[in-house]
């Protein structure tokens, strides 16, 4: 039960991330490639404030949580002056600087050896040790981030966001400043994937640079795009499949010493197949 708990706990936390990134890119129609920045962001603040200051998890994630929104409102101020593919160009440059920060600011960050002994949540006197306590846990966040996006999305903000991905220039038009609209749904969405950090440090109870590179910020794109653009029941579905499809594909009989190869060639076929058949992902409304 607890490898099972595990990997429910992993799905909350890659939940989490894609509902804040498909905000931006589902309903606003941006391509960013910086996500993974923020959640590194959110990761090592928390980590960093509660090993070096003794900070409690709460507060750790409340500051990594300011840092990761104030960060993305300048970030988001930058990349307001690109768009389309310039846009997703800029946001990937930020991702590899964030990166080369977590990797070569040794003095904060101890570089390539990473972050150990992160610190586990405290409920009063009670520490979450247990893979059951902290899937329970997680998916009290991830249901307040899904009620958050689903508030948003149903709201004149959310109605306006999707205006914007479907002509930006008729509402300029009407007098909305849709630069506002992108920059605070980019800021929304960067606090988001600070909260699935900090859960994801101390969960792990160790983190490096290695989890927070590009290819890292692609996945959460793939997820999305799986589940289905601007759709929040498809994105923590899209997050799901993308972590327990891999473990489920352990258990499908291949030769030992292919076995590893056969299942990147399995998961790889599935994703084709469903892209060539079904675009818009699960549950999407729209395809890129």
């Amino acid at each position: 039960m607890d490898y099972i708990f595990h990997l429910t706990t992993l799905s909350s936390i890659f939940a989490i991330l894609a509902i804040g990134l498909n905000l931006v890119m589902g309903y606003t129609g941006l391509l960013s490639v910086a996500h993974a920045a923020f959640y590194g962001i959110g990761a090592y603040a928390s980590a960093i404030l509660m090993r070096s200051q003794g900070m409690n998890f709460f507060v750790a994630m409340g500051l990594g949580v300011l840092l990761s929104m104030g960060v993305a409102l300048l970030i988001g101020l930058v990349l307001s002056r690109f768009d389309g593919d310039y846009y997703a160009l800029a946001s990937l440059g930020f991702n590899v600087i964030v990166f080369g920060i977590m990797l070569n600011w040794e003095e904060l960050t101890r570089g390539p050896l990473g972050i150990p002994g992160i610190g586990k949540p405290k409920l009063g006197d009670h520490t979450i040790f247990s893979n059951m306590e902290y899937f329970f846990f997680t998916l009290f966040f991830l249901i307040i981030i899904y009620l958050l996006a689903r508030l948003i999305t149903r709201s004149s903000f959310g109605r306006t966001l999707k205006g914007i991905r479907e002509d930006e220039t008729a509402l300029q038009v009407f007098g909305y400043k849709t630069v506002y609209f992108k920059l605070a749904v980019f800021v929304i969405a960067a606090g988001m994937a600070a909260v699935a950090g900090s859960l994801y440090g101390s969960y792990i109870t160790y983190i490096d640079p290695k989890t927070f590179i590009v290819m890292e910020s692609i996945m959460i794109i793939s997820m999305i795009i799986l589940g289905g653009l601007a759709n929040n029941r498809g994105a923590v579905i899209g997050a799901t499949f993308f972590v327990l499809l891999p473990e489920l594909l352990r258990f499908a009989g291949f030769p030992p010493d292919i076995a590893a190869h056969m299942r990147q060639i399995v998961y790889g076929v599935l994703l084709i197949l469903l892209m060539m058949y079904r675009p818009q992902g699960l549950f999407g409304e729209y395809k890129l």
